[in-house]
C-alpha cells in the first residue's frame, strides 16, 4: 500500500471507527440481495485492509458468502453526514488467535460458548474497493445551497468531499 492510499485507508476508518452498526450485504442463491446489520470487530484497520465481523454460521449469510464471495460493508453516520461503502471479498476464518484478539462481552451475548461455540464464525472481509461521502459545510449552509439550486436549476455544488478507494 503506497503512502496516499494508506493515508486515505486511514480517513475512511476515521469514518467508520466509531459507527456501531453498518450493513453486510451478500447474494442470496436466488439473485436477490440481503442486508443484515452487522457490528465491526477490529478497532483498527489491519495492514491488509481487512474488516472483520462475528457471525452466526446458522444463518444465511454464511451460506450465501461461500455461494458468492462478494459482498459489501454499508456504514451511516447521519449526524455527521459521513457514508462508506465498502465492497470486497469475505470468507470465514478458522483462525483462533485472531478470534481471541477480537473477541469481547458483547459477543458473548450472542455466542454464549465464547471463541469456541459452534455456531460461531469469524468472518474476514478483505477490502477491494471502497466509496465514501464527507460533508463538511454544517446544516444550513447545505439548505442553503439546496435551495439556490431550486430557484436556478443547477444542482448545488461543493456538498462535501465523495472519493473512492481501490486497494486490490
Amino acid at each position: 500500500m503506497d503512502k496516499r492510499e494508506s493515508q486515505t485507508t486511514e480517513q475512511l476508518w476515521d469514518m467508520i471507527k466509531d459507527i456501531k452498526f453498518g450493513m453486510f450485504t451478500t447474494r442470496h442463491r436466488n439473485g436477490h440481495l440481503h442486508s443484515r446489520p452487522m457490528t465491526t470487530q477490529n478497532s483498527k484497520i489491519d495492514e491488509n485492509s481487512s474488516l472483520w465481523f462475528f457471525m452466526s454460521r446458522q444463518g444465511d449469510t454464511v451460506e450465501d458468502m461461500q455461494h458468492d464471495p462478494s459482498v459489501c460493508m454499508t456504514y451511516a453516520d447521519p449526524g455527521k453526514d459521513s457514508y462508506v461503502c465498502v465492497s470486497g471479498r469475505a470468507t470465514v476464518s478458522e483462525d483462533r488467535a485472531k478470534k481471541e484478539a477480537l473477541w469481547s462481552p458483547m459477543a458473548k451475548a450472542w455466542f454464549p460458548g465464547g471463541i469456541d461455540d459452534p455456531n460461531l464464525a469469524l468472518v474476514h472481509l478483505e477490502m477491494a474497493h471502497a466509496d465514501y461521502w464527507d460533508v463538511k459545510e454544517n446544516k444550513l449552509v447545505q439548505l442553503w445551497k439546496m435551495a439556490s439550486a431550486a430557484v436556478t436549476g443547477n444542482p448545488p455544488t461543493g456538498m462535501g468531499e465523495h472519493g473512492r478507494v481501490d486497494m486490490r
